[in-house]
């Protein structure tokens, strides 16, 4: 089997406890599945924000590290195929670039150094290197290597050694006699000739640095003697004069002649969206790929878009548009797991849906566990019944059912934790409220509703310790105010839920909120809150009591 495909397992935007630990679970179970059936996929449990105090709580009594960080699904460069086209040194000669290039079959060459871009070389610089070259002192401006030249001509160096470069001279062809030669040639130079021994021994004499000689000719011991002793490297090329002077150039190092400046790269987390427009613009043939490190990573064109690989995913706990990961709609949805009201959200295949009335997702992945026969860790029974008590606010909520708390005390057994002690610390731990400041405590869950051009929104923290709730009561309404202006709200509410008592203290701003409140239920308001016993969810009591009282 080739690699595996990943399947990211989500839930939804500013997660809960049982949207991370029904993500975790499920990947979990999906993988244990895939191992048994020897499918080829793979599941990763991931999160749509930040992780409350409550579900870090959790993650760390169970020492679960927190799921991958995914805000955006929409395909990256990483799900393009990327070309692994292997990268350069810089000091690699233009011929030796050329014969990668051709035997590759592509146009362009990354420049590396310490496994970072530095650089572009193209089929069309080296084309411009032969053109424009003229000037005959080019080898040295360009530094080349010794190495560079021998291998170029596929010479031998007879005299002298491989290291070092040709920084400093004209090259030139020893055409002129020798007479004529002691005017042309300067100390440093490096001569292309024959086998006439007299021009040998005048550019020795003239101090040049280095001598070519052509044709394989031999060079005899007299020259080599006195090469060596003035410091002159000796080269023997099978080629021709000709042929030798075409291919000199060639040896120069792609460093002088690639692309540095206002290179056009991607790295390997940007959107196709975003880049697919530079990519139009520009019209290069092939871009260089880097990754997060600056590290380079490969090659892609245009074409590659054509075999874009769309993300796989599975959505649980939520089925809206609303909160869904941005982007989902360029991803295929493989699965969805919920509990919640049908929602609005489409997809572009049939799928896998269950959705059930119960209290938590992480009732029904448990129930998946059974299903399977797959046995569940004590790690991962930890993670889902601490869903189920959050969710169901330890049972006492009126979305709880008969089987989430059957299925929460025996996860429980697994996980070898006592409920009511757990939970009261795991509630402590969400709703450790002191330290916060209004904002914070205020946006830990809050939504905005609309209801016949009325604008109202409603927030909540629940706890199992009543003085935490009441002390941050003044602070949370008068930041209430800048809330309700802000987003230019007609009502404003706040629950301060106690968990123990199962009642809650609503904190309300807005003209409309004592009669809509006393419409709703039997209370009396006057001030700034009310008392409403036996409500402590927003969805099943809160929420549509509001909504009745609204003109229609």
């Amino acid at each position: 089997m080739g690699d595996k495909k990943n399947v990211y397992v989500i839930g939804h935007k500013n997660p809960d406890t049982d949207s991370i630990c029904a993500a975790i679970s499920y990947a979990y179970l999906k993988n244990e599945i895939a191992a048994r059936d020897g499918l080829d996929y793979f599941y990763i449990p991931a999160r749509n924000g930040h992780v409350n105090e409550e579900t870090q709580f959790v993650l760390k009594h169970f020492d679960v590290p927190q799921p991958l960080y995914l805000t955006d699904i929409r395909p990256q460069v990483l799900d393009i195929e990327i070309r692994k086209t292997a990268g350069i040194s810089a000091d690699l000669s233009l011929k030796k670039a050329w014969d990668i290039m051709r035997t590759s079959r592509i146009v362009s060459l990354p420049i590396l150094d310490n496994e970072e871009l530095a650089g572009i070389i193209t089929v069309g610089d080296i084309a411009y290197s032969d053109m424009d070259v003229y000037d005959n002192m080019i080898l040295s401006k360009a530094g080349t290597s010794y190495k560079n030249i021998v291998e170029t001509i596929d010479g031998e160096m007879v005299v002298g050694d491989m290291d070092g470069n040709f920084d400093e001279g004209h090259v030139l062809i020893a055409a002129a006699n020798p007479d004529m030669m002691e005017d042309i040639i300067e100390p440093y130079d490096m001569v292309i000739l024959g086998n006439r021994y007299e021009s040998q021994l005048c550019a020795i004499e003239m101090e040049a640095q280095c001598i070519i000689v052509c044709m394989g000719a031999p060079v005899s011991k007299t020259i080599r003697k006195l090469a060596k002793e003035r410091g002159c490297r000796i080269i023997v090329s099978p080629y021709d004069t000709y042929i030798v002077a075409r291919l000199i150039n060639h040896s120069m190092p792609v460093r002088y002649f690639m692309t540095t400046e206002n290179l056009t790269t991607f790295r390997t987390v940007d959107f196709v969206d975003d880049i697919q427009e530079i990519m139009a613009k520009k019209r290069f043939r092939d871009f260089p790929i880097v990754d997060t490190q600056n590290k380079y990573v490969g090659m892609i064109s245009r074409r590659n878009l054509l075999d874009l690989d769309r993300k796989r995913i599975i959505l649980v706990d939520h089925n809206e548009k609303t909160q869904a990961v941005d982007g989902f709609e360029e991803a295929d949805i493989l699965e969805i797991i919920d509990h919640h009201r049908l929602g609005n959200l489409e997809t572009n295949a049939p799928l896998f849906f269950r959705n059930q009335p119960v209290g938590c997702t992480s009732t029904i992945v448990t129930q998946m566990y059974m299903e399977n026969d797959i046995s569940i860790p004590p790690y991962i029974a930890g993670l889902m019944c601490s869903a189920i008590i959050s969710d169901t606010l330890m049972f006492r909520s009126p979305t709880c059912t008969a089987i989430d708390r059957l299925i929460a005390e025996k996860l429980a057994g697994i996980a070898e934790i006592d409920i009511e002690d757990y939970a009261k610390n795991m509630f402590d731990a969400g709703s450790n409220l002191t330290a916060k400041s209004a904002k914070e405590i205020f946006y830990q869950d809050f939504k905005k509703f609309n209801d016949n051009k009325i604008n109202f929104g409603v927030g909540q923290i629940s706890a199992m310790n009543k003085e935490q709730l009441s002390a941050c009561k003044e602070k949370l309404l008068t930041y209430m105010a800048e809330v309700k202006d802000s987003y230019k709200l007609d009502m404003l509410f706040f629950m301060l839920t106690d968990i123990l008592t199962e009642s809650t203290e609503l904190l309300l701003l807005g003209d409309m909120c004592k009669e809509v409140l006393e419409g709703a239920f039997p209370v009396k308001v006057e001030g700034t809150s009310v008392e409403l016993p036996g409500v402590v969810s927003r969805k099943k009591q809160l929420i549509p009591a509001i909504l009745g009282q609204l003109p229609k």
